[in-house]
């Protein structure tokens, strides 16, 4: 099998769909939200937002780590560990009774397990894969997009069942068996693989299948194509955050200003169609962010990285200006569905213009560190949409709770600026896309 000359190359893209679906339910903390706040009443919404936030930046810094321990001694042990963490992350989650125990759990250990396991699928994929890198890189990390789609109807069903806080044990089971089962999967090809009826591109004049020079991740991050690369991924994740973990909030402000001339007071019904389309929203923003991936990632391999990011880049900074104006249900779902779409493409992208620009000897420390962008975008994007939003009016609506219906304000907000920031920085991303250049013997 390690000689990869009788070992099936789409066995891995089968096992990098299974740990990817498992690490992609970090998309579904909101649906624990609700269950959380009953739980711990005394916890403020940024509180509630704490966890979500820090398990984004640990899942990031966990890649740059994991990346260099599996280009050392190959991804399958190092993605076990992820699913062991993971595991245990969720478990410490489940025994919580304080802010910080869960925070602990869910955010730091939960994070850097789902970081420690997320950068060996797509390692392993583009080694196996030099000829269809964009194609390979969309599939090993369209399971994460989709994985939102897959667990969240199960963590509701479960919370609805056995509570929210045995459904984090419940799901840390879950995981812990499906990450070790893709993890069985992973394992690099010989040195100087290449697939059967594949030549290399004569031009680089590299031995074998390697593609222009491979760089340490110290070489890497001295130049400043790695930094232009970073910023405009920073930028491109952020717009995707800032829309991804705000979107019921956003369609809320949206749907209850429009509708404040008809209904001084929101009705019960109203309200709660309000919210079922903010959740279909949600829900369709899982299933464009999971097509994203393998779609931009197989344009790209068509028409070019760089010709792929100028379009997305483009794409997204026009809805993000537009957005604010996309006000009734189907234009915002266009909108937001758009955004997502684009946020899979650079997450789907990114890993093989990586190997393009860097090599693949390097590739899981040197995609770990390029990921940091996605990283602190984790921090940037959620955060930038509440700090900016102006609330415009606060408009009162009705709820109902165990049969009992009761009025309550929602302060309806205006988010203009962090959409004007966030299409500014994407349109801006095309600009120093364009200012990279290749490495001498390649394409852009």
């Amino acid at each position: 099998m390690e000689g990869g000359k009788t070992f099936n190359r789409w066995l891995i893209v089968v096992g990098a769909l299974l740990i990817q679906v498992s690490l992609g339910a970090i998309y579904i903390y909101s649906v624990f939200k609700p269950g959380l706040k009953a739980r711990f009443p005394d916890w403020s919404n940024t509180d509630l937002a704490l966890p979500s936030m820090l398990v984004l930046l640990f899942f990031g810094l966990a890649t740059i780590f994991a990346g260099r321990v599996q280009d050392r001694i190959g991804p399958r042990y190092v993605a076990m560990t992820g699913a062991v963490m993971l595991g245990l992350g969720l478990l410490l989650a489940s025994y919580s009774n304080s802010l910080f125990m869960f925070t602990l759990g869910f955010g730091i250990i939960g994070g850097l397990g789902i970081g420690t396991a997320y950068v060996c699928p797509i390692a392993t994929c583009v080694k196996w894969f030099p000829d269809k890198r964009g194609l390979i890189s969309g599939l090993a990390v369209a399971g994460f997009g989709g994985g939102g789609l897959v667990f969240a109807p199960v963590a509701k069903s479960l919370i609805l069942s056995v509570g929210v806080m045995n459904t984090f044990l419940y799901l840390g089971i879950i995981f812990f068996i499906i990450v070790m089962i893709g993890a069985q999967f992973m394992i690099n090809p010989p040195a100087g693989y290449c697939p059967p009826g594949w030549t290399p591109p004569a031009a680089t004049g590299a031995p074998g299948c390697a593609v222009g020079t491979d760089y340490t991740w110290q070489e890497m991050i001295k130049t400043s194509r790695f930094w232009l690369l970073w910023i405009t991924y920073f930028a491109g994740c952020s717009a995707g955050f800032l829309i991804i973990m705000n979107t019921v909030n956003i369609w809320q402000s949206f749907s209850i200003l429009s509708l404040v001339p008809q209904f001084p007071t929101i009705p019960k019904d109203t309200y709660l169609d309000i919210l079922t389309k903010g959740t279909t929203a949600v829900m369709a923003i899982s299933v464009m962010n999971a097509l994203g991936r393998i779609l931009w990632g197989k344009v790209s391999d068509s028409i070019g990285r760089k010709n792929t990011l100028y379009i997305m880049f483009l794409y997204s900074g026009v809805i993000m200006l537009l957005l604010n104006w996309l006000t009734s249900f189907p234009l915002f779902l266009i909108g937001v569905m758009s955004v997502g779409f684009c946020f899979g493409g650079f997450l789907g992208v990114y890993p093989a213009l990586t190997a393009d620009y860097f090599g693949t000897k390097n590739m899981g420390v040197n995609y770990g560190c390029m990921f940091m962008a996605y990283g602190m975008a984790g921090l940037f994007g959620p955060w930038i949409a509440p700090k900016l939003m102006r609330v415009v009016q606060e408009v009162p609506f009705e709820s109902l709770a165990a049969g009992v219906v009761s009025t309550a304000k929602y302060p309806a907000g205006n988010y203009i600026a962090s959409f004007l920031i966030a299409g500014v920085m994407c349109l801006a991303s095309m600009i120093l896309v364009w200012i990279v250049k290749a490495p001498e013997g390649k394409k852009g």
